[in-house]
């Protein structure tokens, strides 16, 4: 019999860091649990994929400017073109696998802006290829949220009830789609699947990013202080905030300058951390407006970059999801400038929910005094975090083992026929 063919698909390589992250804990965990798997992607950046993880990918969606806003008539026809083509494209990826796997990931919800006939929509195909294919598509502790806008909450709903196996990063992921109609009894809530990844010693990592930092101003009364990270994000709101995306984008961006100019001028050593390409111009602005040595940029090119970062801080304040698990995962007393219930939950589960801020009313004074007590507090949190880490790194073992059981047990590798009729 030939080896399982197994697909994973999803927005990877396509600079998102939190994506990335969760395919790199898949394709661990496939690799040491099922190394006979044949493993390939579908997926935003197939050339960073192919290149940096070592299997073959495909491009997501035929026309290359998707993700870009079409105001020619070209390019309308071409994305509208784009949608027919895809439904062929993405059926014929599928047939070629007896598994296909969406790692982890906010693929069920819309905390951000996102069209219908975007990813949603390539969802949708997916799911329903493999349904009609015969194909297991499998959403793998994924992030979920009750979704207004209609066209985006039925091509959501419909793509998890085709899937063939689903579980859940959270509880207020599943309670979201229970919610939008969703039959959810047998599905299992477990962890994010990032926190299977290997953490840096702090140590290590504090030597490592700390040594070209400038010394912090301080009086010979005051103990040494390191570094403060602080991670941001080109934040608009959500889905539904379209009509005032400026005027939040305008909030968060002073309430955070302002921060990071209050620890500037404390003496504290500041790394402005992203998760995203995107992010890039919201740092470049705080470094601007704040023109100290004091703040700088971190070069974060992978989750591990960015644990490396967070283990050698002393405190963090982040807003990106995934900056938030870094930090967490790193032990690191961590405030969250909160976007979305995802961040508020997650803080909760790791011991550190009255730490959340809300990213829309970003307020600098606010922000400090959340800032002090969680620093006074820091040698109390970094034992719960290191408790709380271990609770969550069992619950992905335990993911892994349910998908194992779930899908590859019970799995015939059925490609070569399908193939041949």
């Amino acid at each position: 019999m030939s080896a399982v063919r197994v697909g994973v698909f999803g927005l990877f390589g396509s600079g998102n860091l939190g994506n990335d992250g969760s395919l790199q804990a898949m394709l661990d965990y496939l690799r040491a649990e099922h190394p006979e798997a044949v493993v390939d992607a579908l997926c935003g950046g197939p050339e960073v994929v192919a290149a940096r993880y070592g299997i073959p990918a495909k491009r997501l969606n035929w026309y290359r400017g998707e993700y870009r806003t079409a105001s020619r008539a070209g390019a309308i026809a071409a994305k509208g073109l784009g949608k027919l083509v895809d439904v062929l494209r993405t059926g014929a990826w599928v047939r070629r696998h007896d598994v296909v796997i969406v790692p982890g990931t906010g693929v069920l919800e819309t905390t951000l802006p996102l069209r219908p006939w975007g990813f949603p929509y390539s969802l949708f195909l997916l799911c329903a290829a493999g349904r009609l294919s015969g194909a297991r598509v499998a959403l793998v502790s994924v992030g979920a949220g009750v979704i207004g806008n209609r066209p985006t909450r039925a091509l959501t709903r419909w793509s998890t009830r085709l899937a063939a196996y689903r579980s859940f990063r959270d509880v207020q992921s599943r309670d979201a789609m229970r919610a939008m109609g969703v039959d959810t009894a047998r599905d299992e809530v477990y962890a994010d699947l990032a926190f299977s990844l290997p953490t840096p010693p702090r140590d290590e990592g504090h030597a490592e990013v700390t040594s070209s930092l400038p010394t912090p101003r301080r009086s010979s009364a005051q103990r040494p202080r390191g570094p403060v990270c602080v991670g941001v994000m080109d934040f608009h709101g959500s889905n539904d905030d379209r009509a005032r995306a400026e005027e939040i984008h305008r909030r968060y961006l002073d309430g955070t300058t302002r921060f990071v100019r209050a620890l500037a001028e404390d003496g504290r050593p500041v790394r402005l951390l992203t998760g995203d390409e995107l992010d890039r111009p919201v740092v470049d602005a705080i470094l601007d407006a704040v023109d100290s040595p004091l703040v700088t940029a971190a070069g974060t090119a992978s989750l591990e970059d960015l644990m490396k970062e967070t283990a050698a801080a002393d405190t963090v304040v982040a807003t990106r999801y995934h900056n938030l698990i870094c930090a967490l995962k790193a032990g690191t007393p961590t405030l969250a400038l909160s976007y979305s219930a995802k961040s508020d939950t997650l803080m909760a589960e790791m011991g550190l929910g009255e730490y959340c801020h809300p990213a829309r009313e970003a307020d600098a004074d606010r922000l400090l005094e959340q800032f002090r007590e969680l620093e006074g507090r820091s040698a109390e949190l970094r034992r719960i975090l290191s408790e709380r880490n271990l609770a969550a790194a069992r619950r992905v073992e335990q993911q892994f083992a349910a998908l194992t059981a779930a899908l590859f047990l019970t799995t015939a590798p059925t490609h070569t026929s399908r193939e041949a009729r």
